[in-house]
């Protein structure tokens, strides 16, 4: 058991087979405790694990990509999401809610993370930034 960073390895495949959309697809990110299994591994969504705590609702929040290009280099960018309750987490799923719930992401925060004056603030990486969570370069 454990919380992996890293991109999911079906994403990978999936990105060559055409099946997600940044531009139109509607990707969520999901909250996991401590007991969540999650990795490189993980191929979709599951509620398994996840943050099971007042405000919370299962699946998590829906997410705002941008996809940027600077020369050979292309990237994915999310706007910030919080929560508005007491949550602890340990790590997220980004994940492809219009296509079957498919794994995208696992995002490990290192160890526990709890909210601060009652609000939970996942904070993404800005475009351009020197750790996007997804570049193709």
């Amino acid at each position: 058991m454990g919380i992996y960073q890293g991109l999911c390895s079906s994403f990978k495949q999936e990105l060559l087979e055409a099946v997600h959309d940044f531009t139109t697809d509607t990707f969520k990110v999901a909250l996991f405790s401590n007991s969540a299994d999650l990795s490189a591994n993980t191929t979709a969504y599951s509620a398994t694990g996840e943050v099971d705590e007042s405000g919370y609702t299962a699946g998590g929040a829906a997410l705002t990509p941008t996809v940027t290009r600077t020369g050979g280099k292309v990237e994915v960018s999310f706007a910030n999401v919080s929560w508005t309750s007491e949550i602890d987490a340990y790590g997220a799923l980004i994940y492809n809610s219009s296509k079957s719930n498919k794994a995208v992401a696992v995002l490990s925060f290192g160890g526990e993370r709890s909210s601060v004056s009652g609000v939970f603030l996942l904070k993404f990486p800005a475009a351009g930034s020197d750790f996007p969570v997804i570049r193709l370069q």
